[in-house]
């Protein structure tokens, strides 16, 4: 699943998405880039499994077939 890429469920315009950088285990490194008024926000972070299947089946996680300019 490495490499794959998400929209996060935001308030108003911003669009902001996260890539799977590694599997572990029990979880995924991740990278997340949040646009703040232009400027870009990026962190790496860890997420469970089980966190990660929760984001998914609430909509907060939207995979995306093509990763943003940025990751």
């Amino acid at each position: 699943m490495t490499n794959k890429s998400f929209t996060l469920k935001c308030i108003g315009k911003n669009t902001d998405y996260m890539t799977i950088v590694r599997e572990m285990e029990d979880g995924f490194v991740v990278k997340i880039v949040r646009d703040l008024d232009g400027y870009k926000d990026i962190k790496t972070d860890y997420i469970s499994k089980e966190l990660f299947d929760s984001c998914i089946r609430t909509g907060y996680l939207v995979a995306v077939s093509v990763p943003c300019a940025g990751f």
